[in-house]
């Protein structure tokens, strides 16, 4: 049985994965931390994180940059391992990060769905393949009309899986409505559409001479990511001081 801390208990997110948990045999959530304790957890919450001294094994955080810097340093403190959720970190921040995995184990992903995770797998081997063979690369993504940042950080991640499988000799281009030229052979292409209440779409196609290659995720509701959050703190719990991510927890 994992034992589990949430912070950030009381988020849309941290509801989700406590409702996820309350089903999952081998995990348990042993204690929350939130600004505000509004009772409505079946653990304890606490609004001071030094105040949590509940034994665990591993931190979920889905929270805010705000408190980042405090909850980094109550995990070396107490030597435990976390997973890192919340997105906008700055670059000092994403510093630390490095710097922590030293002393902790910290996994942090751009996405933390299990199929997006597996999607990154698989378009690079589709890459080797296909784009060698001169077939060009496009990514689109979806998402609701309240993302304020595009391309999403999972579209990026995606074109960074096709990069790599190519040793990094191709460039992203974001809007071409400025450009009267010839697509370059090696661009990766990147469009982001906003709108309704989509959660998250994205799609990667191969456009070869006569011959198109898609593959694509849908992510109907928000729980695909917290089932992701929870598998990676099951995968992280006893694990020595590094930077892990969620191709980690696919490949065991």
């Amino acid at each position: 049985m994992v034992k589990i801390i949430m912070h950030g208990c009381n988020g849309h997110m941290g509801q989700v994965i406590s409702d996820i948990v309350e089903k999952d045999p081998n995990a348990q959530i042993v204690a929350g931390i939130d600004i505000a304790d509004q009772g409505k957890n079946s653990y304890p919450v606490f609004t001071n994180i030094d105040d949590c001294q509940v034994e665990a094994d591993a931190v979920i955080d889905f929270s805010s940059p705000k408190a980042f810097d405090k909850l980094m340093d109550y995990c070396e403190k107490r030597t435990l391992p976390v997973v890192l959720c919340t997105t906008g970190l700055n670059e000092e921040q994403l510093a630390r990060v490095e710097e922590s995995a030293k002393k902790i184990a910290v996994l942090k992903s751009a996405n933390m769905s299990l199929g997006i995770n597996t999607l990154l797998k698989l378009v690079q081997d589709a890459a080797r393949v296909l784009a060698t063979a001169g077939f060009d690369m496009e990514i689109v993504e979806k998402h609701h009309n309240l993302k304020v940042d595009a391309p999403s950080g999972t579209a990026l991640a995606l074109a960074d899986s096709l990069n790599e499988a190519m040793d990094n000799q191709y460039h992203y281009v974001y809007d071409r409505s400025q450009r009267r030229e010839k697509r370059d052979a090696r661009e990766i292409g990147i469009s982001a559409v906003r709108g309704g209440s989509i959660v998250g779409e994205h799609e990667v196609i191969f456009a070869g001479q006569d011959e198109v290659i898609e593959f694509k995720h849908t992510a109907y509701s928000k729980a695909v990511f917290g089932k992701g959050a929870v598998e990676a703190a099951k995968y992280l719990a006893g694990k020595p001081a590094g930077r892990y991510d969620m191709s980690d927890v696919i490949e065991g």
